[in-house]
């Protein structure tokens, strides 16, 4: 199957209730990498009464305990209905366990919070999953699990991370490179490729275990059906309910036939918790097997959990190749394929296979892109596409128990996310990555659903189609945030994040945006009644994603004061003013939405007047700043330079010349109630219908065209927030910290790296390092400016430099510093592989690209996630929408 011009648009199906209606799918999304590469951990998980996930299910338990709601494993993929699983498991014959998860260090383990201990990489892939493929350098020796563990404790947070290369543990290249590659067939017959190198100076010895196993439902239901793996004529047949039988054959290697094996996925309560066994072969069987010789694998070989053994010993320089297929077993009575005959075709299939992918990212890419963008765009995709994940999360069921089970602690009933009962999800969903941040996040999603729609416009509109029905938006219209707490408030970009998903597939799907703006209406609603608290417009709600880029803690403020937050009213304006801009595209199509138009103008003036009123925007500075008042009426300006005072500035939406009599006809209609609202009679800066390019247009912003200036002036400043690789979240001229007076503990300072401040969470805390997100709306924004007010506008760039630039000039220049974090500099050193000599220098590392969370505010070193792939893909949209030959639809 081809998969040039294949955007697939067919909604996934929804497999929350066996007898629900599920719409049609397309067929080659039957199998994908939604397996997590961790479940332990996580809120899903936890069934204790103080909530702390990583105490409960700690990385020690996960190999001997049956998971509740979803599954882990490396490299490994799943049905759609989560059913049946295959994923990858290695021992080297040193380490105390078999190697079946990704290691790391929990929240409160970590001296900068959740950190993962193992390099693997997202290395190519397609949105059907048709081919896969992905990365891991395993070491020979023991892994260093206590050493990583002990060191990291010992270490605070103005310390480094002590990584697993900082252990030894590579030296004398003593690893294997292990290369798992899956193509398919069919959309229900797999092949997969299991590549074995040893990098290391002697000939080494390796098990590979490919294990297939089913998650398990049968304990959490009354008189649910046990589904059966056995050994049947050389294969491993997996007979289930609702899949009927699969296959997972293997070929022999080296001349080697591998051994089956086979144990229960099924708690292994003698370990864990010193009771009675409830199988003799139980989730931990075998690892037991493999690193002790215990007998804890069924000799009659069958279960609900196996994996086939190959024991490899490789050359110095050498490889070796485990060769699988898992296929769907025919209903019709035809046998099997015989073995040769699969093997036969393996090669041809993956040939072709590989070839579909070159063909699939040159038709996508722009014909003059040089190798090392065209790599960029590969990994960024292919780890967007192995951070697919099946979302399984009945609040009501997980707060009060399965039948049969004993009940959770009653202090759950108060405790997280009771107010979600509702929310009752089995959905595939776009991850923020797959090991620090398994679980979706509202805004993340809104983000990930950009770059999605340039690889596949259909799952990026089920994306921000989904959160919006009602098995997820809260009846009162909040939407969820993340699953350690849905009641958080996320900004609200997903009106912004469909209007941009809307262009980039063609600006056609009329039934799309309308489908979204009616279920935004509802969450816009939410926000006017919840988030207003005093009635004035402005608006709050915490950290909103900006994750505490303060010197307060924006989601517990000290007791006795209220915040009036820049980035909350900010955020309601770009809300309003791209709820606008659907109601105007809509309103081509269907007059009805006049009215609308009207009513967000009416929103947007309003929320306008009361920055105005506010007195948020600092004139003198030229910078907008939270407020914090007490209750006796005491008010502090918190002077800080960060993100927080860039929000208001982006709200920029034009409208194009072709809107130019629905435009004049809204300028008509409204412009004596907005002016009204403004209470100035020069309001028509504000709603204006004639640009600097003598064109008529229409651009809704907040700020005049001084303010813009000025509030570009800090944002341009090297010595300020401009960094060679984007934005800074905070400027670089507090290297003295900010102390706001009378509130203990409130102060900042500029630290470009990982965050030494523990205020909500480890590394939850900006204090300078370079983010994604708000660089990509930034870009965004400068555009709808330079398309209103022309080439003729110009600023300094950088600020004091003697250099004046237009805005497309600078938001291509943006665009470029963010694109160089990951290509080699004139030395040859990747910007993102920051001081790790390993990363810059050695073949077998230095081409494979991580894509974290953030980045270093001096030198763009990659930190946080290492595989937040997520809204770190919007490089993909960077790519391949030059922000200079941007098509520009309202809000796009």
């Amino acid at each position: 199957m081809s998969e040039t011009g294949q955007r697939h648009t067919a909604e996934h199906r929804r497999l929350d209730h066996p007898d629900s209606a599920a719409p049609e799918h397309n067929p080659w999304y039957e199998w994908g990498p939604y397996l997590a590469e961790r479940a332990w951990g996580t809120v899903r998980e936890d069934y204790s009464a103080d909530g702390n996930a990583w105490d409960y299910f700690p990385h020690d338990h996960a190999r001997s305990r049956a998971y509740r709601w979803n599954e882990d494993g490396m490299a490994g993929v799943s049905d759609l209905g989560h059913d049946l699983c295959l994923a990858l498991a290695l021992w080297n014959g040193n380490d105390p366990i078999v190697k079946e998860r990704m290691f790391g260090l929990s929240g409160p383990e970590g001296n900068h919070g959740e950190d993962a201990k193992d390099y693997w990489w997202y290395v190519d892939g397609v949105p059907s999953s048709a081919l896969l493929q992905w990365r891991y350098h395993y070491p020979q020796g023991a892994f260093p699990y206590a050493q990583l563990t002990e060191e990291n404790a010992r270490r605070g947070r103005a310390d480094f991370e002590y990584e697993l290369l900082d252990t030894g543990v590579f030296d004398d290249d003593r690893y294997w490179v292990v290369d798992v590659t899956y193509a398919k067939a069919t959309p229900t017959d797999l092949y997969a490729r299991i590549s074995v190198t040893n990098r290391g100076p002697e000939p080494a010895t390796i098990d590979v275990l490919p294990t297939l196993w089913f998650r398990n439902t049968w304990s959490w239901s009354v008189d649910a059906a046990v589904p059966e793996l056995r050994l049947v004529d050389g294969a491993i047949s997996a007979v289930h309910p609702r899949l009927g039988e699969y296959r997972l054959e293997a070929a022999t290697c080296a001349g080697m036939a591998p051994e089956a094996l086979f144990c229960e996925n099924e708690t292994n309560t003698a370990r864990l918790f010193d009771a009675d066994p409830v199988t003799d072969y139980p989730k931990d069987g075998i690892n037991d097997h493999v690193v002790s010789g215990a007998a804890t694998v069924n000799p009659e070989r069958r279960g609900t959990k196996s994996a086939w053994r190959y024991r490899l010993t490789v050359p110095a320089g050498g490889s070796a190749e485990v060769r699988l297929r898992l296929y769907q077993a025919r209903s019709t009575g035809e046998g099997r394929d015989r073995a040769d005959s699969w093997q036969a075709s393996f090669d041809e299939l993956f040939a072709r296979r590989h070839a579909e992918v070159e063909e699939f990212y040159r038709a996508l890419a722009p014909a003059d892109i040089d190798a090392e963008r065209m790599r960029v765009l590969r990994q960024a995709s292919a780890g967007l596409i192995w951070s697919k994940q099946i979302y399984p999360y009945h609040v009501n069921r997980w707060l009060d128990g399965d039948p049969g089970q004993p009940a959770p602690p009653a202090a759950r009933r108060s405790g997280r996310n009771v107010a979600w009962r509702h929310l009752d999800s089995f959905d595939v969903l776009a991850m923020p990555d797959t090991w620090e941040y398994p679980w979706f996040a509202a805004w993340d999603l809104a983000f990930h659903a950009i770059p999605w729609a340039h690889l596949d416009p259909g799952f990026a509109k089920y994306q921000l189609r989904v959160l919006l029905r009602e098995w997820f938006l809260h009846p009162n219209g909040a939407m969820p945030a993340y699953e350690w707490s849905f009641d958080d408030v996320n900004p609200p970009v997903h009106a912004l994040a469909a209007l941009r998903v809307f262009v980039i597939d063609g600006a056609t799907d009329v039934a799309f945006l309308e489908g979204v703006f009616q279920k935004l209406l509802v969450n816009f609603t939410w926000w006017l009644n919840r988030q207003d608290r005093y009635g004035n417009n402005i608006f709050g709600g915490g950290f909103l994603g900006l994750d505490n880029i303060s010197p307060i803690d924006r989601s517990h403020l000290p007791p006795g004061y209220r915040l009036e937050q820049a980035d909350g009213t900010g955020w309601m304006a770009f809300y309003s003013a791209a709820m606008l801009g659907m109601a105007v595209m809509l309103a081509d199509h269907d007059p009805l939405y006049e009215d609308m138009v009207a009513k967000f103008a009416e929103h947007f003036a309003r929320i306008v007047a009361a920055l105005d009123d506010s007195g948020l925007y600092d004139a003198e500075d030229g910078f907008f700043y939270d407020r914090l008042t007490g209750d006796a009426g005491n008010t502090t300006m918190i002077r800080v330079e960060t993100l927080i005072g860039v929000i208001p500035a982006m709200v920029a939406v034009s409208f194009p010349e072709r809107n130019t009599e629905r435009a004049n006809r809204f300028r008509k209609r409204f412009g004596e109630r907005l002016r009204e609202i403004l209470r100035r009679s020069d309001a028509s800066w504000r709603v204006r219908t004639e640009s600097a390019t003598g064109k008529r247009s229409l651009l809704l912003s907040v700020l005049d065209e001084q303010q813009l200036r000025r509030v570009l002036a800090t944002m341009f400043d090297e010595g300020s927030m401009l960094s060679p690789h984007g934005l800074r979240s905070l400027s670089k001229a507090f290297t003295s910290p900010y102390v706001v007076d009378g509130i203990p503990g409130a102060t900042i300072e500029y630290a470009p790296a990982e965050s030494r401040t523990a205020m909500y969470g480890g590394n939850s805390n900006w204090r300078g390092p370079v983010w994604l997100p708000i660089n990509y709306l930034a870009i965004r924004s400068l555009l709808h400016y330079a398309q209103f007010y022309g080439d003729d506008f110009t600023v300094g760039y950088p600020t004091g430099s003697g250099r004046t630039r237009t805005l497309r000039e600078i938001a291509d220049d943006l665009a470029d510093r963010i694109i160089a974090i990951w290509l080699p500099d004139g030395q040859g050193r990747r910007p993102v592989n920051g001081g790790t000599e390993k990363f810059h220098t050695d073949p077998a590392w230095r081409d494979n690209l991580t894509f974290n969370e953030y980045f270093h505010g001096d030198n763009g070193a990659g930190l946080g996630a290492t595989h937040q792939t997520g809204w770190t893909a919007l490089v993909v949209d960077l790519l391949l929408d030059r922000p200079s030959g941007s098509r520009l639809v309202t809000g796009g």
